[in-house]
């Protein structure tokens, strides 16, 4: 066989292998490393947000700005996995966690309907039927939680509904920020 012939044949061979290779390369699986977000180590920006009713007196920056560290959950009622997760909302409440809350984009009566069907475990709700504070916040949607230290500083967000197995490493969390 010739130097020819078999370059013809080892260049295409070598080719398709170097093409392989760095197809199954490039599909590789990435790490889920968790995205930081900006709003990490910054202070809440100063809100103040209407309640759902007289017993309910809204939320505001400075009601997080003292005291020990809270959660704030932010959510809709029209969200499913909003209700997915009230469960686990609960357990952080049974379990010494303050919680509050920010409706985003939603009428008080569908609030309070959600509320009813699905459990109360906020110390307190804000309204915000613009979605300022999801702004604000650099929130991509609903549900999403973020834990405020004593200060009024964002110590920590999580993106997404509150899974079961999240609960106490949440309560450690803010176990870590009192």
């Amino acid at each position: 066989m010739t130097i020819t012939k078999r370059l013809s044949i080892i260049v295409p061979l070598a080719l398709f292998i170097a093409f392989v290779v760095v197809a199954l390369v490039g599909l590789e699986t990435p790490q889920n490393a968790p995205i930081e977000s900006q709003v990490i180590g910054q202070p809440l920006p100063d809100f103040e947000l209407e309640g759902l009713n007289a017993d309910n007196p809204g939320l505001a920056a400075s009601d997080l700005r003292r005291g020990g560290p809270v959660l704030v959950n932010l959510f809709g009622s029209w969200c499913v996995p909003c209700r997915l997760e009230a469960p686990q909302l609960a357990q952080l409440a049974e379990g010494g966690a303050v919680v509050h809350a920010i409706a985003i984009r939603d009428e008080r009566r569908d609030v309070e309907r959600f509320l009813t069907e699905n459990g109360d475990p906020f110390a307190r709700i804000g309204l915000d039927p613009r979605g300022r504070m999801q702004i604000e916040l650099g929130a991509s949607g609903v549900p999403e939680t973020f834990l405020i230290d004593g200060n009024g500083v964002i110590r920590r967000q999580w993106i997404g509904q509150i899974r079961d197995e999240q609960v106490p490493e949440i309560l450690a969390e803010l176990e870590r920020w009192k």
